[in-house]
């Protein structure tokens, strides 16, 4: 890409400081897939100026405009797919079909957004008084700073700009500093559909240093962030000493439960679909699998030859099972964990090892872990890896399974394999996670529902959606009642 710099006002523009930081390949660290803008507060000065002073004119562009604008953005984005999912794969490494699935969600919520346009509906409701309506409209809330992770660094750029815009808000974009490529060429979508200048700005650099700055500022009326539960909880503290509308997503350490009628077949699939599919390195990942005593030492074993049979290697090659660890400072986090299960007493079965073969040596590779024989209150068990490691925990039944899946700091997602309705009537009412799937992974969300945890994986709205979702994020409320009677009336007084 060369140069990938910052968009303020309607231009690309280098930092004030002229400072650079590299974007490079986590499979091939001597590929440097561009060179970054590295900003500073003056650039988040002059971009929160930009959509500040571009709010009035796009918050009275009617909405079915502005959907208008969003349609064209997802056109662009389709047609030019294949080449932005190659991208998303050298840049954050998934395999190729992911990064191309990256990119069709941020189509399709292109899509339903732009449609939203025309809808953005309230209600209107009877008056107990003669001569007199009611109704609630939805209004947009301001200046949204929206700073989005590198491992869905088109998707959930996707579900925070297209609803913030529709709903007519203006947006400074922040995205992680390992995918600022993806996130320059989404933003070029956005351009070439027609979006006014100073609506949407985007500036590079590392979240502690312009990503809290960004948050606390000034000018910015809310903020949505997705990441680390530990940088979340930061933000949530900064947000609420100001008063500060703020929306998190962030971690999960997310179970799948197994039961002794499960087709297992079924269940090992989605076992290394969770675990193993984008390295492990998603906030719904399947971190956990609690096996119904009567199946376990049977699924272990075929749980562990189907992950055995994983392909690692460069994301773009179409035998690739498992792609590289985003960068150092999470290879190394994951290794540390994998020790940390060894000394816990988990027993390690599979993987826990750097894979040197060939030009993975070039990359941050690690093997498809597992450990099995983990108690419930193991770190492994407890705290979010974020990486290619599945715990295997043994359960007596249905009842001690959910008492293990809820028995830890989050709730994004869980998942129950069985063949008995009532057991998956009794999962999807006591499960503490905002998301539950029957015989399916704990990945696959998705875009026309609400995303979002609760406890520690999450705070504030929901991602994605229409109503309960990314509406209610990104716009708020306003009540009107209109009398035209002539005279006082007075509610809950007048007869």
């Amino acid at each position: 890409m060369g140069r990938i710099k910052n968009y303020i006002n309607g231009k690309w523009t280098e930092s004030k400081s002229k400072e650079t930081f590299r974007s490079i390949n986590p499979a091939n660290k001597e590929e440097v897939i561009g060179i970054v803008s590295r900003s500073g507060r003056e650039d988040v000065d002059e971009a929160v100026k930009a959509a500040r002073e571009a709010y009035e004119g796009w918050r009275l562009t009617p909405a079915p405009r502005r959907g208008e604008i969003l349609f064209r953005a997802a056109e662009i984005l389709l047609k030019n797919k294949g080449a932005l999912g190659s991208m998303v794969t050298r840049e954050m490494g998934k395999v190729l079909s992911e990064g191309l699935g990256d990119v069709q969600e941020a189509i399709d919520m292109g899509y339903y957004m732009a449609g939203e346009g025309r809808r953005l509906s309230g209600e209107t409701v009877p008056s107990e008084l003669a001569n007199k309506d009611m109704k609630s409209v939805r209004v947009p809330i301001g200046v949204f700073g929206l700073i989005t992770p590198w491992n869905f660094p088109v998707a959930i750029p996707s579900w925070k700009i297209f609803p913030a815009l529709i709903c007519g808000n203006t947006v400074v974009f922040k995205p992680s500093s390992d995918t600022s490529g993806c996130a320059a060429k989404f933003v070029e979508a956005l351009v070439g559909a027609g979006l006014p200048k100073g609506v949407l700005n985007l500036i590079h650099g590392p979240g502690g240093e312009i990503g809290e700055y960004l948050v606390s500022h000034p000018g910015v009326d809310a903020i949505s962030f997705t990441g680390s539960s530990d940088t979340g909880k930061r933000l949530e503290a900064i947000c609420g000493a100001i008063h500060r509308i703020i929306v998190t997503e962030m971690g999960g350490k997310n179970a799948i439960i197994v039961m002794d009628d499960a087709n297992l077949d079924l269940a090992v699939e989605g076992g290394i679909w969770g675990g193993f599919g984008t390295t492990g390195q998603r906030c719904t990942a399947t971190s956990r699998i609690v096996v119904h005593k009567r199946v376990y030492r049977t699924f272990t074993e075929k749980f562990k030859a189907a992950a055995s049979h994983l392909r690692l290697g460069d994301g773009l090659q179409k035998e690739t099972d498992v792609g590289p660890i985003i960068n150092e400072s999470q290879f190394k986090k994951i290794l540390k964990y994998i020790d940390v299960g060894k000394k816990e007493g988990a027993k390690l079965i599979l993987g826990g090892k750097v894979y040197p073969k060939g030009n993975c040596s070039k990359g941050y590779f690690i093997e498809p872990t597992i450990f099995s024989e983990v108690t419930p209150e193991m770190r492994i068990a407890q705290e979010e890896i974020f990486g290619p490691v599945v715990s295997l925990i043994r359960a007596e039944d249905l009842r001690d399974a959910i008492r293990i899946v809820n028995g830890i700091s989050y709730g994004l997602s869980s998942a129950i394999y069985t063949q008995d309705v009532n057991s998956s009537a009794i999962a999807e009412r006591d499960l503490e996670s905002g998301i539950v799937y029957i015989n399916a992974s704990t990945i696959g969300a998705e875009i026309q529902l609400p995303f979002g945890g609760i406890k520690h994986s999450g705070y504030g709205r929901k991602e994605a959606g229409g109503r309960g979702g990314a509406l209610d994020t990104y716009s708020r409320w306003k009540v009107i009642y209109r009398d035209f009677s002539g005279k006082l009336q007075k509610a809950q007084i007048d007869k």
